[in-house]
């Protein structure tokens, strides 16, 4: 069975899609969760600290929305996924 380049690139994209959604996850509960411990140690530099856990929190979620982004812009160019399986198939 030869697999047809665009399905694996279908399956690939989602997959990194999903990798990268959780690292997001994580990455931003990391940061919330240290910014919270900072203005519990310095409450008197809460707006510095929380400014600056925003900022980092759109970075986060920005690089999470490119990646979803490429996913659609592979689906306009390659088409849709089932058409990649049905020609490794050899289907019509």
């Amino acid at each position: 069975m030869d697999l047809d380049p665009r399905a694996v690139l279908s399956f690939g994209y989602h997959i990194g899609l999903g990798i990268a959604a959780i690292g997001s996850a994580l990455g931003l509960g990391r940061a919330v969760g240290s910014a919270m411990d900072a203005i519990g140690r310095q409450p008197e530099a809460a707006a510095r600290i929380q400014f600056a856990m925003i900022i980092g929190a759109a970075f986060i979620e920005a690089l999470t929305i490119y990646a979803l982004i490429s996913v659609f812009l592979l689906r306009l160019v390659t088409g849709p996924l089932g058409v990649g399986l049905q020609a490794a198939s050899g289907g019509g």
